[in-house]
């Protein structure tokens, strides 16, 4: 959930900011660049390097602020991609163009962009050092308080004297659904007639751990039960067109692997099996075989045993171990994408007798279903792999957060995250 206490750090300085990118990331260079090659601004512009390398520069700064809206957002990790993909659009732009940038003009400016990329990065990370959030102990605020920065109120009273003291920082942090006493609502209601914040502590849990927990369908919790519907529609189209886009890496990579698993021992290349998905439907999810093929179980409790991925299974080949671990078994998934049946970035869809399982003993679970499923996922890049009812909990609530926020920018996030799980191999069986 983003925070307004975030969103004014966003406006706080953010003209400053984008000048200092354009100045220290693209100015600075490219005067230097012009006076040793004898250059001229007026022909820089005409050619449209400097037009370019401008918008990239705003286009990282725009894109990590967005980040920043969201929780578990690590943004030192993704200055370095952020900025990789800003330049190598300018890059593709020059090879379409055919204007021909100097790479001696275009790699000053990026390492520059990137060097202030981390520094305004650190720098808003460590803005406010002493803010802090006061809770009003009454209903059930227990969990906000493990938290570092949130001071427990002692009295109405003392509210009141640091909101006249102008002491309040940060935020007032309450449970609105309870029955507060008269005394702590009028000062609720006076800190808020202050222009101080006051947050029902859900949404900060929320900030804080990117998890929803849901104890009742109700709007009030999700903001609405049907999730941001104009993206929903655009992203079925940014699905698409990634896709065909991305064809002509995937096919030769989808060629290679075939190769390898058949190699590797006898069996079919791919592997189908039934997973529940948007709508709570069932479809056949295709990915590459990576476990050896034993028999089909008659009982459910042995197939819901089949179904689940565990430490050291022996099931798993020597190249789907690495197909696993680099999350190139899914690539196939390619093609659900294509029938409209997955997206690239969704809630994982489970096996039907998972699905079954789950849906008997945690609430609300078939609510996730109200999405597409994903190849990757917001549990799956801050949770990794989970094998019991407590840990699909858990997941749950990651699912429900991404459910709640579901946004362009949270998609990016999710994307960077998983190219990070990719490179270190977490969560992988």
């Amino acid at each position: 959930m983003r925070l307004a206490t975030v969103k004014r750090v966003q406006r706080m300085g953010a003209a400053e900011q984008v000048a200092f990118y354009i100045t220290a990331g693209v100015v600075m260079p490219a005067v230097a660049w012009s006076t040793l090659k004898s250059i001229t601004a007026a022909d820089m512009i005409a050619d449209g390097w400097v037009i370019q390398l401008a918008a990239a520069n705003v286009a990282v700064w725009y894109v990590i602020t967005q980040l920043r809206a969201y929780s578990r957002a690590r943004l030192l990790s993704y200055v370095l991609p952020v900025n990789l993909a800003m330049f190598g659009g300018v890059l593709s732009v020059n090879a379409m163009l055919r204007t021909g940038m100097p790479w001696s003009l275009l790699l000053p400016c990026a390492a520059a962009t990137i060097a202030i990329s981390y520094l305004v990065t650190v720098r808003i990370r460590h803005v406010n050092p002493k803010v802090r959030h006061f809770v009003v102990p009454a209903g059930n605020v227990e969990r906000i308080l493990k938290h570092s920065g949130f001071l427990r109120l002692g009295s109405p009273q003392e509210l009141d004297d640091l909101i006249d003291r102008e002491l309040i920082s940060g935020s007032v942090v309450a449970d609105l659904h309870h029955d507060q006493t008269d005394d702590w609502a009028r000062m609720l209601a006076k800190a808020a007639i202050k222009g101080i914040p006051v947050y029902h502590y859900r949404l900060i849990e929320e900030a804080l751990t990117g998890e929803v927990r849901i104890s009742h369908l109700r709007e009030n919790e999700l903001g609405s039960l049907i999730p941001n519907l104009p993206y929903r529609t655009a992203k079925r189209a940014i699905d698409i067109a990634a896709v065909l886009l991305l064809a002509p890496i995937i096919l030769p990579v989808v060629g290679v692997i075939a190769i390898m698993i058949k190699v590797d021992g006898r069996g079919p290349i791919l592997f189908f099996q039934r997973r529940l998905g948007h709508r709570g439907e069932f479809f056949q999810m295709v990915k590459f075989r990576t476990m050896k093929e034993r028999g089909v179980s008659e009982s459910e409790d042995a197939r819901r045993h089949d179904a689940v991925t565990r430490d050291g299974d022996d099931r798993i080949t020597r190249v789907g171990r690495f197909l696993r671990k680099t999350r190139l078994d899914e690539l196939p998934q390619a093609w659900n994408i294509l029938r409209g049946e997955m997206s690239w970035i969704g809630p994982r869809p489970e096996a039907a007798e998972l699905a079954h399982w789950y849906d008997q003993e945690i609430a609300f679970y078939a609510y996730r279903h109200i999405v597409r499923p994903g190849i990757t996922g917001w549990a799956q890049v801050n949770q990794g792999h989970v094998a019991d009812v407590e840990d699909v909990r858990q997941k749950l609530r990651l699912d429900f957060y991404y459910v709640k926020n579901l946004s362009l920018w949270l998609d990016v996030l999710i994307a960077l995250k998983t190219l990070r799980v990719i490179v270190q191999g977490i969560g992988a069986k």
